[in-house]
């Protein structure tokens, strides 16, 4: 049994590609191993949010997770600014964070690319997402391949940390799925699929209207080969169809070639589309059988109390190590 952390921002509906990346992992993952899953708003807040909106995503975020098949009993479930740990080590570890390497994140400079001005939560949000891993001790964080030089930073600081201070922190490693850890935008399939994209057909979101599904899949960016094959290269729109439908019915890759050898695009479109739906109807059921219960706080109250209990352990012995307060606790 390993010690897993992964934490998802409520910025909005999370995508299919979220789902068949990220979300449907987990609830793999769960089965074998002790599993913190967060709904991290303090990292939403490095940039603008209107606080009704952030709330409202937060709780629609929570029962999003419940829906995809995390299980209460199973995992802890919980907000991230509910635990003050996570600010608090944050801190202690932007004190171990250089500048340079932090200016030197992808993401930094993709998102403060021709602003004025940007906040400074922005440069400094990696250690916060340390503290966050490193507080329950984790071994293993699910990623994406876009969050492979942030787990990097974390592994830098745990490592430092523990060099200078006192080794006390575990070095947790990557868990990249083959299939399905980048799902591409069908409108540009060699782009990630991101619910950011201007063009709405471009993602379908795990609350859409599943007529209007079937129309972005329909509507999918492929080529003109019309045959069906795994090419990521010279096919990435039908490659990434293939990915969707693989992950959506347990197919392989090799099987879906071969059962539709000989087939145009507008079948094979129709079953990723029926596919696709099948896997999104029973999250949207359970969705909003949840969105308004006592139930989902029920969750997310205990799910708090959990994880303050185990962080709190963990922040005093970064504490201890660094020498922070009148006397050792």
């Amino acid at each position: 049994m390993s010690i897993i952390f992964s934490g998802i921002q409520p910025t909005g509906v999370p995508t299919l590609g979220n789902y068949l990346g990220a979300l449907k992992n987990f609830t793999l993952l769960q089965e074998n191993n002790e599993c913190y899953f967060c709904i991290v708003d303090q990292h939403a807040i490095t940039v603008p949010q209107d606080p009704k909106a952030l709330r409202e995503n937060t709780r629609r975020l929570a029962a999003l997770y419940i829906a995809c098949g995390i299980d209460p009993e199973r995992s802890v479930l919980f907000v991230q600014s509910e635990v003050p740990a996570h600010a608090q080590l944050g801190w202690m570890l932007q004190c171990v964070s250089y500048i340079g390497e932090l200016e030197r994140m992808t993401q930094y400079k993709d998102k403060s690319k021709g602003k004025e001005a940007v906040s400074a939560g922005l440069l400094t949000y990696p250690p916060l997402m340390a503290a966050d891993i490193l507080l329950y001790g984790t071994e293993i964080v699910p990623v994406g391949e876009d969050q492979k030089q942030h787990l990097e930073l974390t592994r830098d600081l745990a490592e430092r940390f523990n060099k200078r201070y006192k080794e006390i922190f575990a070095v947790p490693e990557p868990y990249i799925p083959e299939v399905g850890a980048r799902i591409m935008s069908l409108v540009e399939p060699t782009k990630k699929m991101s619910k950011s994209d201007d063009n709405t057909k471009s993602f379908i979101l795990l609350l859409d209207d599943l007529k209007q599904v079937e129309k972005k899949i329909k509507s999918a960016t492929t080529d003109s080969d019309n045959a069906i094959r795994y090419d990521k290269e010279n096919k990435p729109g039908i490659s990434n169809l293939m990915s969707i439908l693989s992950l959506c019915s347990g197919q392989s890759l090799e099987q879906i070639e071969k059962d539709f050898e000989g087939q145009g695009y507008g079948a094979f479109k129709q079953t990723v589309a029926n596919a696709v739906a099948e896997t999104l109807k029973p999250i949207q059921d359970r969705y909003n059988a949840l969105i308004d219960s006592d139930y989902l706080d029920e969750v997310l109250d205990k799910g708090a109390e959990k994880a303050n209990q185990t962080a709190q352990k963990m922040l005093k012995k970064a504490e201890n190590a660094m020498g922070l307060g009148r006397k050792k606790r």
